[in-house]
């Protein structure tokens, strides 16, 4: 038996829908023995390939324990940059030098978080964003140039997560991946507190659902963890940057409107099928609250 034929042989017993190649499963595949170059190796993918079309349309991805991350800039050294950086931490890193790249690759990709530029050709990364945001639960970190307070809003409110400024420590923005994935990941099946129940509104962890007389809502990551952190403590007022140490999980270098944003985007998507948004309670002077009327 072939290398490839082995590989195959491997992908199929493990039955995992859209033919994903987990590295473990190669490394551990008796049959890439006899594989003992890059050569070797490149003829197994080109013969595993030739002989299954289903990988022919892009649908096979290396995948590791800590996620693929899409990494979109038009400037390759900054691509490069990133890319050293994240793959020192375990990640693999999926690049696109443009936007209309970005949604070619989500269509076709699993992607667990994208670190997107703004300033890039072909579609803008605020366009990208939106699009995202419409279609994806994914978490978005913008990446650019432009740190005026106007584009950080901006980019919040089209559904970004998070939003770094060149120039910047790739340790950082490392320290925000991973602090972002693990907010988003946090709560495993079977916790307590994985269902909150209000008069017309639920909340699922597990699901990261929010229902609204039995409509389901849309949230970004973000505004889903908001949302879930002030109802989970019902009726405790936070200041914002209370909200912001313990929602976006360390210190964050930005505006304090982050949060007025978020909240505010809450508060327009529950207010679409019901009286909800009311349980999010500004605090002149304060901050916000989560309290159900008596």
């Amino acid at each position: 038996m072939t290398p490839g034929a082995g590989l195959a042989q491997c992908l199929a017993e493990a039955n995992i829908k859209g033919l994903v190649v987990l590295v473990s499963q190669i490394l551990n595949n008796p049959e890439m023995n006899g594989a003992r170059n890059a050569r070797q190796m490149v003829r197994a993918f080109s013969d595993l390939v030739k002989h299954n079309p289903g990988l022919k349309d892009g649908r096979c991805f290396l995948l590791n324990k800590n996620g693929n991350i899409l990494v979109a800039d038009d400037e390759p050294k900054m691509r490069d940059l990133v890319k050293m950086y994240l793959g020192r931490e375990g990640f693999e890193v999926i690049e696109a030098g443009d936007g209309e790249r970005v949604l070619e690759l989500l269509k076709k990709s699993e992607i667990d978080l994208v670190i997107l530029d703004i300033m890039m050709p072909k579609v803008d990364g605020l366009t990208v964003c939106r699009e995202i945001r419409r279609d994806y639960d994914i978490p978005v970190i913008m990446l650019t140039a432009r740190g005026e307070e106007i584009d950080r809003v901006l980019g919040f409110e089209l559904g970004a997560d998070d939003y770094v400024v060149k120039p910047f420590s790739p340790r950082e923005l490392v320290a925000r991946v991973k602090a972002l994935l693990r907010r988003v990941g946090a709560k495993q099946p079977g916790e307590p507190g994985n269902i909150l129940t209000f008069p017309g509104l639920v909340i699922s962890h597990d699901a990261r659902e929010v229902d609204v007389k039995g409509n389901k809502i849309s949230l970004t990551p973000k505004e889903f963890e908001l949302l879930a952190f002030l109802a989970k403590n019902s009726g405790r007022v936070f200041t914002r940057e209370q909200l912001l140490e313990h929602v976006w999980g360390y210190d964050f270098y930005g505006d304090l409107r982050t949060v007025d944003t978020h909240v505010k985007k809450i508060r327009e998507k529950l207010s679409r099928f019901g009286e909800a948004a009311a349980y999010l309670i500004t605090v002149w002077g304060v901050g916000y609250k989560f309290e159900v009327g008596k």
